[in-house]
């Protein structure tokens, strides 16, 4: 995208915050000023790739020279073997010398897997609440917990704009393991391809699909041996504990749903979440010692950080049935995404439940387990 229609799309959801801003309560509009500014925040330290590149050799950076080399070649690739969008975003690159783009909340209820939603005029209704400062996610999740809420804030290395902004490769991601870089770079591009308001759920699920099949196609056709066998050993692990969440969300849920009464349901919550914590340990033997996952641990556990994790996975499934029924091709399946997208929502989940079975402990983490103690799904 050249600047000059970067200004207008700018200009133009610009006036689409400030429109909402002037109906929203107080609450609201510090909200749309924090999002806006720190979104114009990221965007004005981006710089494009030969420059991040040229400016990498001169200082001597061969590392972050090597990996922006690599996401070039990655972001070619989403373009021309997986259809995405062949447009600025990740063709230029922005160091925010902080670990995480933005900081997401989610909550639930004390006794309940169902995600608290939040509705924007621009966005629709989302499950989380994104914060450009880690304090001010936790104070906001602090008045949550007060209210009776459990909430749960994870750091979030990447997120899309849905193809309003060209959004840039960031310094919270670009050193992850090649599959990583490129399951990320793939994911975040997704969301500009289709976008349903007030189904989080959805527009997760087809990402995620996307980035599953699209990290396949990239380790065959372009990684190197060493960088295959690399992801093949995260993933792995990466899927033992997806796996042990999911399971241990399923339980929760169950528990939540039964005839008991409530203080027997937190006694239950209670040994349920002592039992993931030891499960966990376990796995961490069967690792070899790797940690990779200790920070997701570090606040005390509660239903958001679970219920999170499902709703990246609920359609999953059904998004990749999709795919295979029309042989692989890009541009078929992204049309066929737009049609049920396109459907009222009781029709919507009734053709993708026709596809597949909501996902259960199938494919990857979300944008949050990405990088581990944070939660990503991610924008």
């Amino acid at each position: 995208m050249d600047w000059k229609r970067g200004r207008l799309r700018a200009a133009g959801i610009l006036v689409a915050a400030g429109l909402a801003l002037a109906v929203a309560g107080c609450d609201t509009v510090g909200y749309y000023y924090q999002s806006v500014g720190g979104h114009l925040g990221v965007m004005a330290q981006a710089q494009s790739l030969d420059e991040a590149i040229a400016g990498a050799h001169a200082s001597n950076d061969a590392r972050l020279a090597q990996r922006l080399a690599l996401a070039r070649r990655i972001r070619d690739y989403a373009s021309r073997e997986l259809k995405l969008p062949d447009n600025g975003s990740y063709r230029r690159y922005a160091n925010l010398h902080r670990p995480y783009v933005v900081w997401s909340v989610f909550a639930t209820p004390e006794l309940s897997m169902t995600l608290h939603q939040w509705c924007f005029p621009i966005v629709g209704c989302i499950s989380y609440r994104g914060y450009y400062a880690q304090g001010d996610a936790e104070h906001y999740a602090a008045g949550l917990r007060r209210e009776g809420l459990e909430a749960y804030v994870a750091g979030i290395p990447a997120y899309s704009t849905l193809g309003y902004f060209d959004d840039p490769l960031l310094n919270t991601f670009v050193y992850l393991p090649e599959g990583e870089l490129a399951r990320m770079i793939f994911h975040e591009l997704a969301h500009q391809v289709v976008y349903v308001r007030n189904d989080t759920a959805f527009n997760e699920s087809f990402a995620t699909a996307v980035e599953i099949a699209g990290v396949e196609h990239w380790l065959r056709d372009d990684a190197s041996d060493d960088a295959r066998a690399s992801y093949r050993q995260y993933d792995s692990r990466r899927r033992q504990f997806r796996s042990l969440l999911l399971d241990t969300r399923d339980r929760l849920d169950a528990l939540y749903r039964s005839v008991a009464d409530d203080g027997s349901k937190r006694q239950g919550k209670a040994e349920i979440f002592d039992s993931l914590r030891s499960q966990y340990a376990k796995l961490r033997v069967e690792w070899g010692g790797y940690s990779g996952y200790d920070r997701w641990f570090d606040q005390p556990l509660t239903n958001a950080h679970l219920a999170a994790v499902a709703t990246y996975q609920q359609w999953v499934p059904a998004f990749t049935a999709l795919l295979d029924s029309v042989g692989g091709d890009w541009t078929r399946f992204y049309a066929e995404v737009r049609r049920i997208g396109d459907l009222r929502p009781d029709e919507r989940h009734a053709a993708l439940r026709r596809l597949a079975p909501p996902a259960v402990n199938t494919g990857t983490l979300n944008a949050g387990e990405r990088a581990p103690g944070s939660v990503r799904s991610d924008h």
